[in-house]
């Protein structure tokens, strides 16, 4: 479990990448959620890095459908 300021920056990258993305769209939210979380977890936790793993979920189609 992150610490309150890893979580505080999770959301703040989550919300700025999901601006876009309708709130109903909770697949693609919780998509990104997911990446973000794991990139936390393989010990990268810049906002860079947690940015780009977001963008990445964003605009990579997901798993199921390659």
């Amino acid at each position: 479990m992150p610490d309150a300021q890893t979580a505080a920056m999770l959301r703040a990258v989550l919300e700025e990448l999901c601006v876009s993305i309708s709130p109903f769209d909770a697949h693609t939210r919780t998509n990104v959620a997911s990446k973000l979380l794991e990139t936390i977890r393989n010990g990268r936790s810049s906002l860079d890095d947690l940015k780009n793993a977001g963008r990445q979920a964003l605009y990579a189609p997901p798993t199921m459908w390659r």
